[in-house]
């Protein structure tokens, strides 16, 4: 919030008829208000319904000592506000909680200020300084000079007397903001003779480095965004100020006026300076094709973003082409407001950065229709969201019942809008700071709930719909096969924020600089790496498997790797070095000849050291810097420079899974994968012999993946007490992890569900299939034999979850989502198929022969009956 040089002060009572008008003084910025304990109401009025137009300098320092006064102005938009020493005292009290760069001290008025007195108030740096009434301008000028520019406060200056055009220029001059009454200043001196021009004190207030004294300014609309790069000088400045339009310095023909020949005209918004006051910024309403001779909008191409889209669905608003999709949101408002609702519910149950981002976009398109249907801008909505970044009055914050209570956006879509806010703002007492809502999760009983019921309470949290997510990944993976390593680098520099990232992949050997890291990590990889080896490589089939299954007919199945392996390691809101060894070790034991790892880069197109580090421990052969669907894309069909490869691993978002379903269902891929996945989920069987803090840590250890994620505990007969107890250890752990919001998203769908029995423990257990279980339980091991699904078991009171996770030998890389019914975690057998042979002696081919006749016959195969007569002929002419 820089000060401008100059800032009009206004008569918000009695408005006045003459001098500078409230349109001209919005185009300078700033305005200046005395508010007074006669004039207070008026002024909340006031204030909020010119927000929009300017950022206020209000004096308060005749107002009293009344906080909640004052701390009101500024909850309505007062940007700064001059205050006396003794206002400024009580309103540096922490718990009202105002950034001191939003008070302004003011020097006791009177006719002699003296050095000392002036020192003293500028010596604050965190304050502004106000010099009212000054009538020996000289003495505060040369101050100033001696003082200096630099590294100072700001410091407002207004006048006894009428101000004399001179003097005010010296005081810009050295960097203060001085404040004259509105009815004393004009933008036009022709029609106003006698007033001091705004543009000339706007000017000299500016400083110029080049020959030809112009000033270098920047054109940008009213989202900040550049429309391009022109010169003023101080006539095109005040014509400017004057006509309320752009008008600038041209090189070669003088004073330009924006649009005059061209009709894209500019309507001026506001001039401002930057910090040092050698460049200026014209914020303007461009009218016409654009500011750029070329057409565009901008002088650096089109426009992108929020601002193209607002640009479209103006155009579309204005005139829709029949039949288009948005035509038919602007004249159906049932349909927009139910979309809006819909892509709210989908942005609420996204998890990672790329689902988040793309249900954003969603929600913004359909929020920005219902904007320009009803005239409201972008700018609009950045005042609004100004205005709220200035409000010092703290609220709860708490959701309305409607929404707190767990209801859908669709139960509650035909609720009628809430009533309009009333015109003058009502002061809202402070919110004392109470403790965090407590993380506890929601607690059953299983004798009181019908199997309907508990299968209804253990249901994951929802995913989006397979039509919503296949109407997103289709269309990558078709681009991916199509366009290869274009389509591929288009979509990691868009989904993972990497603009300036030139290739997508990285090839083997691996610079020892991108593999840096500390003898305490490198130590602890390669221990897991010799755990996770040694469990795998004991899965080895010693020999292959022989059977005579009658004499003369010998069957055997024998194993063999699979020769290229795409393997995809997570990389949104958590690294996982982890999971590139689970998946890069097992492929090096089976002996897979091509390794592909598959990560999301950093924002700087680098990937982590860890997996670099394991890239090169398992000898992988390249690593492709992209996530998503477009990394599953590419793993199975290739590009330009990523190898395709013949299975793909690893865990991954839905669209990761989504995609590998399309391609392992795609015959034009010829590609397998490992299993369904979804998020991480752990479920506990803890009695009455369980730590309390050992079940908080195993819950809160899977709950910290992501928001989607859920944990269950299942209670063995514990009392109040005893639940109690784990209750509070997981509150008071989660409170301390740095994911605690994390956490509070995935302990919102979980659940405790108390069980009376071990076997009832189980049995829940079984119908839930988690991918990890834990049994803190007495007599754990015995009670193995009672499990029938889950991904990975854990036994024992002295085996967290995290120790699978990392290096205690296992893998890591499970059947989530209710498929441990179904599939195995990743294991050697993940990464080989097995062939088969049938070897038969003449004897054994007659003792079958006949029985293989029979049953090709019965199904009408006559060239397999065929075969096998052939043969048998062949040995009854031979004997």
């Amino acid at each position: 919030m820089a000060a401008a040089p100059l800032i009009p002060a206004y008569d918000f009572v009695a408005p006045p008829a003459t001098g500078l008008s409230i349109q001209s003084i919005s185009h300078l910025s700033w305005i200046f208000l005395s508010v007074t304990a006669e004039n207070y109401d008026q002024s909340l009025e006031f204030i909020p319904q010119n927000f929009s137009r300017f950022q206020f300098l209000v004096d308060v320092s005749t107002l009293g000592s009344d906080a909640t006064q004052i701390k009101q102005l500024l909850n309505v938009g007062a940007s700064k506000v001059i205050t006396s020493l003794k206002q400024l005292e009580s309103l540096r009290d922490p718990k009202l909680q105002i950034e001191d760069d939003r008070l302004i001290l003011a020097i006791p008025r009177g006719d002699n200020y003296t050095r000392e007195e002036f020192e003293n108030a500028i010596r604050d740096t965190s304050l502004g300084v106000f010099v009212p009434d000054v009538a020996d301008v000289g003495s505060v000028t040369g101050w100033l000079e001696e003082y200096g520019t630099d590294n100072r406060p700001p410091v407002y200056i207004s006048f006894k007397s009428k101000p004399v055009l001179e003097e005010v220029i010296d005081l810009v001059k050295v960097n203060a903001s001085v404040i004259i009454d509105s009815r004393e200043l004009t933008a036009d001196s022709k029609k106003e003779d006698g007033l001091l021009n705004v543009g000339t004190i706007y000017a000299n207030a500016l400083k110029s480095d080049r020959t030809d004294g112009l000033f270098t300014t920047l054109v940008v609309d009213e989202q900040g965004v550049a429309l391009g790069l022109v010169y003023s000088s101080k006539e095109s400045i005040s014509e400017s100020l004057k006509t309320g339009s752009g008008v600038y310095q041209s090189r070669k023909r003088g004073l330009w006026y924006k649009g005059a020949t061209s009709g894209a005209t500019q309507e001026l918004v506001r001039i401002d300076t930057d910090c040092d006051g050698d460049c200026l910024r014209f914020t303007v309403r461009q009218k016409g094709k654009g500011f750029c001779h070329l057409e565009t909008r901008t002088c650096f191409g089109s426009s992108t973003g929020i601002g193209a889209l607002q640009a479209t669905l103006q155009s579309r608003f204005a005139s829709a082409p029949e039949g288009s999709y948005t035509a038919r949101l602007f004249n159906d408002p049932k349909l927009l407001r139910a979309k809006i609702m819909e892509e709210a519910e989908e942005l609420c149950d996204a998890t990672s950065k790329d689902d988040v981002a793309w249900e954003a976009a969603d929600l913004i398109y359909f929020a920005l229709t219902k904007c320009v249907s009803a005239g409201v801008s972008i700018a609009d909505i950045e005042k609004n969201l100004d205005a709220k970044s200035l409000k010092v009055v703290r609220r709860k914050g708490d959701a309305k019942d409607k929404w707190a209570n767990g209801q859908k956006p669709q139960e509650v879509a035909a609720a009628a809008p809430p009533p309009p806010a009333p015109s003058k703002p009502i002061e809202v007492p402070v919110q004392k700071e109470t403790e965090s809502d407590r993380i506890q999760m929601t607690r059953y009983s299983s004798a009181a709930l019908s199997s309907n019921e508990l299968e209804a309470i253990l249901k994951r949290p929802s995913q989006k719909s397979s039509e919503t997510i296949m109407g997103i990944v289709n269309p990558i993976i078709k681009a991916v096969r199509e366009e290869g390593d274009k389509a591929l680098l288009g979509y990691t520099q868009k989904f993972d924020r990497c603009p300036d990232l030139k290739s997508t992949v990285l090839k083997a050997p691996y610079p020892e600089s991108l593999m840096t890291l500390t003898p305490e990590v490198k130590a602890a990889i390669d221990l897991s790496y010799e755990n996770i080896l040694k469990f795998h490589a004991a899965q080895k089939e010693a020999k292959p498997l022989v059977v005579e299954t009658m004499p003369g007919v010998q069957c055997s199945r024998f194993a063999r790797p699979i020769e290229r392996v795409g393997l995809y390691i997570p990389g949104g809101t958590a690294v996982l070095p982890s999971t590139a060894l689970m998946l890069g070790v097992p492929a090096v034991v089976a002996g897979c000849k091509t390794i592909v790892f598959a990560s999301p880069p950093r924002p700087d197109g680098s990937i982590t050291p860890e997996i670099v580090y394991i890239a090169h421990k398992v000898g992988a052969e390249a690593i492709v810097l992209a996530g998503g669907a477009q990394a599953v894309a590419a793993l199975a069909y290739g590009t330009q420079s990523v190898p395709k490869v013949d299975k793909i691993l690893g865990p991954g978002n839905q669209f990761v899974t989504a995609a590998k379903m399309v391609v392992s269902n795609d015959t034009g891929a010829t590609v397998s994968i490992d299993m369904p996945a979804g998020p991480s989920e752990v479920l506990v069987i803890a009695d009455k012999t369980a730590n309390p803090a050992f079940v908080a840590s195993d819950l809160l250890s899977q709950a910290e993946h992501g928001i989607d994620s859920q944990v269950v505990l299942l209670a063995v007969d514990l009392s109040d007490d005893e639940l109690q107890a784990i209750d509070e250890e997981l509150h008071k752990q989660a409170m301390a992890l740095p994911r605690v919001d994390i956490v509070r998203g995935a302990i919102a769908h979980s659940v405790t569900v108390v069980v009376d029995t071990i076997d009832k423990a189980f049995e829940v257990s079984n119908l839930y299939a988690p991918e990890h279980l834990i049994l803190q339980i007495a007599d754990a091991k015995a009670c193995v034999e009672k499990v029938q699904n889950a991904g990975s078991v854990f036994i024992g009171a002295w085996t967290p979850e995290s120790v699978g996770d990392y290096s205690a030998g296992v893998n890591h890389s499970l059947p989530t989502y209710g498929y441990a019914k179904q599939y195995s975690g990743v294991n050697l057998a993940t990464y080989v198929k097995h062939i088969t042979s049938s070897e038969l002696t003449a004897d054994g081919l007659r003792s079958l022969g006949t029985a293989v006749m029979d049953l090709a016959a019965v199904e009408g195969l006559d060239a397999h009956r065929m075969a096998v007569k052939i043969r048998l002929d062949h040995m009854a002419k031979s004997s």
